[in-house]
Order: C-alpha cells, then structure tokens, then sequence
C-alpha cells in the first residue's frame, strides 16, 4: 500500500470507548484513487471463485474486489438476515458472543473461496467464516485485510490458513 493511500486512514480517539484508538476507514472509502488502489490490491493477492465479505464492513470490500477478480460474491451475515436455507456457526467474542450465517448452497464443491474483511483482530469472526466455508464444502486459499491489528494476535486462531493484510499495525 502507498504512503498517500495509508494517509487516508485516520485516527479516531477515544472511540468506540474510552482509551481504543479507532482507525477510521471512511476517507480512504471516500477516495477514488485510494479506494481503487486497495481493491487492486486485494484482489490481486489470491486466485479464487467465490469472494466472501464478513458484514458488514467486510462487504464494503469484498464486493468490489469480487468484480475486480471476476468472482462470484458471498456475504457472510449476522444470524437472521438472510432468506434461505443456511449454515450457521456461533463464536466468542471479548463480552459474550454471535452466530454469523451463510446460504447453504453459496459454494459448489470445491470452490476456492477467499475471505476478505475490514480488519482482523482478535479472529474470532475470521475463525468463524473459514468454519463456516468448509463446512459448506469449500476450500478456503486465504484471508484477506485491509488491516491487522498485530498485537491482538488474531492470526493464532487462523492456524493452516494463509492471511495477509494490506496494513499492519
């Protein structure tokens, strides 16, 4: 990533508590230039069928790189949000925890699906998507990020599976 696309990911305080430094993703989105170049980018790091984007964030990506790619788009939803028949798997996270879902027939057998979102940090949602992707027969190739908050080791839950982030902090 160039220097004047990291530029474009700014520092929030304090937010969305207090003593989390928040890095704020929207002027980067706002930018033309900056906002292709990371598309660029993401797509070119696998080669895969499927594109899955974890919401919601994660869609903002996915869906872009999965036309870059000329790869089909899957999202990855909150438990109840999508109209069909789905596979649903439940994880931890720091208070409490959540059920992400996907469409029971979003993968044909054997499709290599990328899984690309926002920013990986503890992995629990990124554990949960790659769970979900071989259970519905599928083969995961990686696990993309625009950022990775590297002291939250978020990786460690990802043991076998490749990651790699545009940023790394």
């Amino acid at each position: 990533m160039n220097e004047r696309t990291l530029d474009l990911i700014r520092d929030v305080q304090d937010y969305p508590q207090p003593g989390v430094l928040f890095k704020d993703i929207t002027p980067l989105l706002g930018d033309p230039d900056g906002f292709a170049a990371m598309v660029d980018e993401i797509a070119g790091l696998f080669e895969a069928d499927k594109i899955v984007g974890i919401e919601a964030r994660g869609f903002i990506l996915a869906a872009p790189v999965a036309y870059k790619a000329r790869a089909g788009f899957v999202p990855v939803r909150k438990k109840g949000k999508l109209p069909a028949e789905t596979l649903e798997e439940s994880y931890d996270l720091e208070y409490g925890s959540a059920t992400i879902e996907v469409h029971r027939d979003a993968f044909a057998p054997g499709d290599r699906v990328l899984i690309v979102d926002d920013v990986l940090a503890t992995g629990g949602t990124a554990a949960a998507t790659v769970e979900l992707v071989r259970r519905a027969g599928a083969d995961v190739v990686g696990v993309a990020v625009l950022m990775e908050l590297a002291f939250l080791e978020g990786r460690a839950r990802l043991p076998g599976v490749e990651v790699r982030a545009l940023l790394t902090v």
